[in-house]
């Protein structure tokens, strides 16, 4: 099976939670799907979804589980990790992108994006995205699915989205 990847921005957690539950809703396994933000974004008052708790009432900061709601980015984002990355601050991730920006910390997010085929000025464009608050959603899954993803960011607001 050849894999591929989308990468997107997304401006606000309601545009990110509305395409992860379209991806679910098109059969995107949470093993497919990524998240990266800035700590800060998803940290808000409890109780407050536009403080940045992606609409589960958890305070995500600390890493804690986010499986409390249905659908979206609940069962997704249940295994979020806190990560410190150089130049961008503190940060979590959810999905399989975690493990490969954990392992890439030194490099940042655009050297976390390589290993999802992302290099040069693209990456470096994505991690200055999460710098400005942005949310990076990404997608590695069979080539004949990222078309599908791409169309489903692009519905849902996403910003420079890319096939790599």
């Amino acid at each position: 099976m050849a894999l591929a990847s989308v990468v997107g921005l997304f401006t606000s957690r309601e545009q990110a939670e509305k395409a992860v539950t379209a991806m679910r809703q098109k059969g995107f396994k949470d093993d497919e799907i990524s998240i990266v933000a800035k700590q800060d974004v998803v940290k808000g008052k409890k109780g407050d979804q536009e403080a940045g708790d992606l609409g589960t009432n958890q305070d995500l900061s600390q890493g804690v589980s986010w499986g409390g709601a249905a659908g979206g980015l609940a069962g997704l984002l249940a295994s979020a990790g806190a990560l410190a990355i150089p130049g961008v601050g503190p940060l979590v991730a959810a999905g399989p992108i975690a493990a490969t920006l954990g392992g890439a910390a030194a490099g940042g997010v655009a050297g976390g994006l390589m290993d999802w085929g992302i290099t040069g000025d693209a990456g470096k464009k994505y991690e200055e995205g999460v710098k400005r608050g942005e949310i990076l959603a990404a997608v590695k899954a069979d080539k004949s699915k990222v078309d599908e993803a791409a169309r489903i960011f692009r519905q849902y607001g996403a910003k420079d989205v890319e096939v790599h």
